[in-house]
Formats: structure tokens, sequence, C-alpha cells
């Protein structure tokens, strides 16, 4: 390591240069010095905006364990340059010391452009642009107020949304007539502000920030419009563009481009051969580009420069993007707004589902030039490769939604065209990487192309390509874990790992997914006897178990007490109705014979079920995957026709299977005849009275493809009986995959039922007293879960509405009233999205 570069900024370009270099440098001779000068590594600001939601600081990080250890690369955080001495070459920086380098790469990013509104510099006006101002920003909510944002372009509807997660009342103000003006058209704009409307939101286009108010303390009190609109808030961001982080060119001495940002030549050189400049800060031939997968091909062109003495030149920009507001996707992608002399268009436009799509052609219609998608962006991963080539069908057919027209494939992409923007990979890249043998999943493609390891948005096209090739799909839970479930569960029980970190390390790679995370979750939960809230538990679970109630429509949870058997005494009825008329929730019999109470606050559920619990009721578990009910006719104690006792055996069963984890959720009945009041047949396991026992149905019900169980023994005692559910159940827990119904399950295998039949009842796999001893650990080790929350303070802590604000509840809840009692208010909202890690709940009602 005989020369020393130097690395001026360590963001995503920045990062993305050092792993170029790394993986070309295998002899070793460059020695990376990387200032950084926030106190973070680089970090995916691309997703920056799940930073106010789920994700951590160490969950957006881009730096892996491999480069924390490479003794080729210092990382320098908290310390920026402060001049350029490039006759010496050397860097001034901000701790007093100075650095020698041989080569010199400037990757300082940009800045927020704030523009001179007076008042802009007040306590409460902040910028959308590190991890610290959203920390700044989430200090500053105030749940049930109003904010506003200054700009509406991709940014400035992401910082809206952070603000809706956060509680507040959201104002976008945009200069240009349109949302995203940019990205979309007048068209796309005008169905994107009724969208964004939708989502309560307030969008005001066509006019300016003309000044920012003090209040009462000195801070933000309003911001005034330039149409005399005036908004009271304590909260302003700005969010209205970019400029090139160039002041080192003073100290320097090297030249800018019109509009900022350090003038480089086609290889990003600077006019001193020593020195560089990638990303936002450098203008290529006097233009900057202010997205990353650009910035990532000049970090490939200087890497390949250094390292092999080439003369590798950054190619041009692919200006195409793709945003995902909640509800809500916007696409556009080549000249998409038909700037080409000639250019034709096509428009496709649904007022009543909200979608806009639109394809510029040239002027004979046969070469696709752009394309704009608003409401709708699934064509996007096909239609954005085909850009400069010839249409693979008749342009109307392109621009129709999938279930209309069948969609475009990956199939219609010529050889050549680009997948993946980030990495700069073609078509061909990968199907020689699949037919080669090489690869059998997407994990494998991103290994050897790098293909989805940006931004990740051509992810489902490699998904598509694999498919279409005919490649089987992969049993591997996800891109993390090569394993299957079934494969996880069995390490899990082999090795005794109770932690997901533990396992991950061990048998899997990076830092899990809302795949993984929540199956593993559901195999620790099946194999200890920790609850499922307990330290780093809490943070795998799915929305709903993570507050051990299902999230509704409206952002309010409901309360699902457990009925075995749907038997009830008097006293427990009463509890019920007292508790819901004191917290006014809405109350429905079920036809899994109980009764459901909903439209709770989740800072009401823990006293919610404080009294229930005191009444004697436990979680009925209509959150998990797990059993939720054991149905039940009236059986011989009133019916004249029954001929066994449907409802004792009903709630032993419940009972001894509560709290049972599961790859699904599990539904069963009981019934006292063969007049099937209690519809056994349509659960995963039901049971039917004989005169000489009971009948055992399996499989039935199937989800999306219903279907009727299938019988599996019969004229079984009540020993016999459990015997064989407990076998069949936790063979079904210890094999299935993730999220299959048992109907699947059984049909995943080779002679089906029979072969369950064969494991199940004849033992021919002499596992049976093996599955039979763990089901009885569970039945030992059963607590509830709401009962175990109540009696825990920190687990209690979790259940506010607002981080932030713990004491507020959710303003954006509503309700109006029909037959008497409470139903949400109706809205054009999207149903919340269940999502995994570590949320504010806030985020759960703005899904």
């Amino acid at each position: 390591m005989n020369k020393t570069l130097v690395i001026i900024g360590h963001g995503m370009v920045g990062h993305r240069l050092i792993e170029e270099i790394r993986e070309r440098d295998t002899a070793e001779n460059w020695r990376i010095v990387v200032l950084g000068e926030e106190a973070h590594p680089a970090y995916d600001r691309v997703a920056l905006s799940s930073y106010m939601a789920e994700t951590t600081a160490e969950g957006l990080s881009l730096l892996t364990p491999e480069t924390r250890r490479d003794r080729r690369v210092e990382l320098l955080t908290g310390v920026g340059a402060t001049a350029i001495d490039r006759t010496e070459r050397r860097v001034s920086i901000t701790t007093g010391d100075s650095l020698h380098y041989d080569a010199l790469v400037l990757a300082t990013g940009s800045r927020p452009f704030v523009p001179p509104v007076p008042g802009a510099d007040l306590p409460g006006c902040h910028v959308y642009r590190t991890l610290e101002d959203l920390d700044g920003i989430r200090a500053a909510a105030s749940p049930g107020t109003d904010g506003v944002v200054v700009g509406g372009g991709l940014l400035g509807l992401e910082a809206a949304d952070a603000l809706r997660t956060l509680g507040m009342r959201p104002h976008v103000v945009e200069v240009a007539p349109r949302l995203m003006p940019v990205q979309v058209d007048e068209g796309g704009g005008a169905v994107l502000a009724r969208l964004v409307g939708d989502l309560g939101i307030e969008v005001h286009t066509g006019v300016a920030t003309a000044s920012v108010h003090a209040g009462e303390h000195g801070g933000v009190g309003s911001v005034e419009l330039t149409d005399g609109t005036e908004i009271d808030t304590g909260l302003l961001v700005f969010s209205a563009g970019i400029r090139p982080r160039d002041e080192l060119a003073d100290s320097s001495g090297l030249p800018r481009g019109e509009r900022g940002g350090f003038l480089v030549d086609g290889g990003c050189r600077t006019e001193d051969p020593h020195v560089w400049a990638i990303g936002e800060c450098a203008a290529v031939r006097g233009q900057c580009h202010g997205l990353v997968a650009p910035g990532y091909r000049m970090a490939t062109a200087v890497a390949e420069q250094l390292t092999g003495g080439g003369t590798a030149e950054f190619e041009g920009a692919d200006g195409a993007t793709k945003l995902k507001l909640v509800g809500v996707d916007v696409a556009s992608f080549g000249d998409a707004h038909g700037t080409s002399e000639g250019a034709l268009e096509v428009v496709y436009a649904n007022n009543a589902q909200g979608t806009y799509a639109k394809l510029v052609l040239d002027d004979d219609a046969t070469t696709l030039l752009g394309g704009v998608l608003v409401g709708d962006a699934g064509a996007y991963d096909v239609l954005r490769p085909l850009t400069g080539g010839p249409l693979p069908g008749p342009p109307e057919q392109l621009l129709l939604p999938a279930s209309q027209s069948g969609g475009p494939t990956a199939g219609a992409l010529p050889d050549e065209a680009t997948v993946c923007s980030c990495h700069n990979v073609r078509k061909t890249d990968i199907t020689e990487v699949i037919s080669s043998g090489a690869v059998e999943d997407v994990a494998g493609i991103k290994s050897c192309t790098k293909a989805g390891t940006g931004c990740g948005s051509c992810v489902p096209m490699l998904k598509n390509l694999l498919d279409e090739a005919g490649v089987a799909t992969s049993d591997a839970l996800c891109e993390h874990f090569p394993q299957s479930r079934s494969e996880l569960f069995e390490i899990v029980r082999a090795t005794g790992i109770t932690t997901f970190s533990r396992l991950i390390a061990e048998y899997g790679t990076g830092r899990g997914c809302d795949i993984c995370k929540p199956a593993v979750a559901s195999i620790l939960a099946g194999s200890t006897t920790s609850h499922i809230l307990d330290d780093e538990q809490a943070g795998l679970q799915d929305t709903n178990d993570r507050f051990l109630a299902n999230m509704q429509r409206n952002g309010t949870y409901s309360v699902v007490p457990r009925v075995p058997g749907g038997e009830i005494t008097p006293d427990k009825l009463i509890t019920l109705g007292q508790v819901a008329t004191e917290f006014g929730l809405y109350t429905k019999i079920t036809g899994g014979q109980r009764i459901d109470m909903f439209g709770a606050r989740v800072e009401q559920l823990p006293e919610i079920w404080r009294r229930l619990v005191e009444a004697g009721f436990e979680s009925g578990h209509a959150y998990g995957k797990a059993l939720r009910t054991v149905k039940s006719c009236v059986g011989t104690d009133w019916c004249r026709y029954g001929v066994q006792d449907s409802v004792t055996m009903a709630i032993r069963l419940e009972m001894r299977y509560r709290g049972l984890r599961a790859p699904h959720k599990i539904k069963a009945g009981v019934s006292g005849c063969a007049r099937e009041c209690a519809e056994a047949r349509s659960k995963d396991f039901g049971v039917i009275a004989t005169e000489r026992g009971w009948n055992l149905y399996v499989g039935g019900n199937g989800g999306f493809s219903p279907r009727h169980a299938e019988l599996l023994a019969s004229d079984l005692t009540d020993e016999d009986l459990i015997r064989v559910i407990d076998r069949f159940l936790m063979f079904y827990i210890r094999t299935a995959e993730r999220l299959q119904r048992t109907a699947g399950w059984i049909e995943s295998f080779d002679n089906g039922l029979e072969h369950v039949r064969e494991v199940v009842v004849e033992d021919s796999l002499g596992i049976a007293a093996d599955l039979e001893a763990a089901m009885a650990r569970h039945t030992e080790n059963y607590t509830d879960e709401w009962g175990a929350v109540l009696n825990d303070p920190e687990k209690l802590s979790r259940f506010v509405s607002f981080v932030n604000a713990p004491d507020s509840p959710d303003p954006t809840i509503r309700f109006t009233e029909e037959r008497g009692q409470i139903r949400p208010e109706p809205t054009d909202l999207p149903m919340p999205v269940p999502t995994t890690g570590r949320k504010t709940v806030t985020e759960e009602v703005s899904a």
C-alpha cells in the first residue's frame, strides 16, 4: 500500500467508491482515508424516511463488518475538510491536522437549498437531509397540529409523509403548478395531487412562501404564502432542492460549473490530474446530477481509472425515478415531458381508480422515448429498460393495468436493455449468469452482477427473469437465510438458539428483512418460553403481534378475548358490555363464537385488557399466526341429535392449543354429530362426533383457495384424538413454510394427505413421541400474553400513540355513528399495511 487515496465525503457515493476500490485493488496498492462530516458512517439516504418510522441508524448503515476490518480503509467520522493544497497535495481537516494524498476524490455531496425567505432562520425551521435533521424534526413535531413543507418534489413529499407519520397535518407548498414538476406532467400531477390529498396532506401549488412569522416563544408561529394564505404552524421543513457542496473550490482554485459543482470531464477528473469529483458535487461536462444511480456510475469509472490506469468514463445518467408514498406510486423515465422533436403521447387515465399513465413515442410511434406512471407503477420495471428501443406491442396494451392486459413481461426486454441503472447491468448480463447455472435465486444474481443492490427497484425484474428462464424458485426463506423455514426450525431446535441476532450471525447474512424477522419470531415463539415482546423479540414482530391486537382500517385496534368453545358466563358477558360502553367500542359476535370489540386506540389497550384479565379473560390471539378458535355446536347437553359432548371437547382443545404459534393462523371446529353445525370440515382441523368416538378431518379452509378438510383418522377416543392432533399440529409447525396454510402444506407433499397420515397416525418416521413431547412442553409453559404485559412496565411503555407525545391520542382517528354504534369515518385512505421493525404507532395510523 504505497499510495494514499483521500476521499472527502462518506455518503452513499463516497462509500460506493470505497467498495469499488476494495474489489478491484487486489494487489493492495491503495490505502484509503475517508473523511465523513457526520457522526454516522455512510447510510442509505434513499431510505432516509424509514428512519422516521421503523428503521434505526444502524439499520440504514452501509458499512459492512468486512469494510470495518479492512486494514486498507481508515474512516474518520465527524471530521471534515477545510482546505486543499494542490501543490503539496495535502488536505487540511477540522481536527487541525493535514493529510497527504496521491489521489483525491471529492464526494462532498450537496446541501439543502433554503429560499431567501424572511424568517427562514427562526427556530422551528428545518431541512430534510441527514439523520440529525430527522431527529430535530421528530423532537419538534407536535401531534394534531399543522406542519409545512416547502417543496413538492420527491423529497418534499417524503418529508410531508414523515410529518404525517408523526401525527401532524402536513401542508406542501410548491411554486410550480403541480407536484413533482421535474418527474410528472400536468395530467399526472393532477392525479398525484388528488391521491396525496386523500392521504390527508394539503397541497398548495403555484404559490411560494412569502415569509415566516415568529410565534409567542420566538420560534415559528405561522407561514404566509404569496397568495395570502397563512398557516399557523410551529414546524417548517425546507425541501426545495439541493445545491452542490463545492466550497473547497475556493481554497483549491478548482473551477466550478456554470451552476456550481466541481467542473470535471467525462472521466470525473478535474483540471488537476490528481483530483476527481463524483456524485452530486460533480459537474460532469458542466452538468450536476442529483440522483444516487449516476453517482454510483461515477464511482465505478473513477475506481477503474485508479486501479487499472484506464480511461473509463461516466456514460451519462438515467433520470428515471420511482416514488412510493404510502398508497401512492409515482414513476417517470426517459423523455417524460415529450420534449423530443415530433414526440407523440399515448395516455391512459382512470380517475375512478386514481391512475394515470403516459407513454412518449417517437414520430412513427415505434420507439419508446419515456413515460409517466401515477397511482399504479407496476409496469415501470419493464418499461424503463425499454426506453430508447422498439415497442414490444401496442402502446395501449402496455399502459393498461396488468389485471386488464397481462402487462409487459421481462421477455419483452431486448438483451441490451439496462435492468439495473445503479450498476449499469444489462438484461444479457443477468440472463447469462442464469443460463450458466451459476445462480438459482435473486440473491445469487445480486452477488454475481450487483443488480438489485442499489436502490432495489429492479428486484421484481430479477425475479421475472428467473421465472422466464424456468429456474425453480429456491425454498430459501429470503435472501438473508438460504434455509427454508422448516430447516431453520430444526436449527433452532437443535442448537437452542433463542435470538434472531445469533441465528442470522451463525446461519444467515445481513441484518434481516420483513420476511425473515417475523418468520423467525414465530419459530422462536414456538421453541422457547420467552414472551414475544421480551428484549430483541419485540423488534421482530409484525404490527399486530407488536401490540397484541389486530390493527384496523382506520388505525385503531380490535380487542378479542378468548371464549373457549363459545361458552361464556353471564358475568363475563356483562364485563364485555361494560368495557365496550366505557371505551366506546364497536361490538360484534363473530363466526368463531366470540365477541370482537373494535375501535380501541393503542394507548387504551392496556387498561381495556386490565379490566378483562381481572374478569377472567385472556388473549384470544386474534392478532397472531396461532390458534384462533375451536368452534362448537351445543352437543349432547342441549341438542337432541348430539352423540358426543362437543362443547367440552372444543373447550379442551382450545385450552390445550391456545397460544400455539404456527406458520399461519389455525382454526378448528367440533361438531357433536354428522349434521355438522360447527362447520368442522371448513377448518384447519375439524372433529365430528360418531357413535363410536370422533372423526378427525384436516386441511380445510385454505384461505384464497377454499377447500374441505379430509378424513385423517376415524372413531378415535378422546385421548387418541388429542394425541393425533398434537402430532399433526407440531408436524405442521416444524415443516410448513412461511405463511403456508395447512391445506397448501398437505398438498405440498408427494402423496399429500397419505404422507401426513403415515407420519402422524402410523409414525412412519419414528418422530411421534418427539412431536407429542413438544406439544406437552407448549401446554406446560403457556402463559397469557396480555397478562404478562400488564405486569411489566417496560412492555406497557410501548403502548402509546406517539413516542414523542405519549399522552396524546391520535387526532387522525375519527368515528361516525351508524345503527347505534361507532364506525370509522368514511375515507378513501388505503388500508394500513402491516410491517415489521420498531415503529411509532403513528406510522401504523398513517400507513
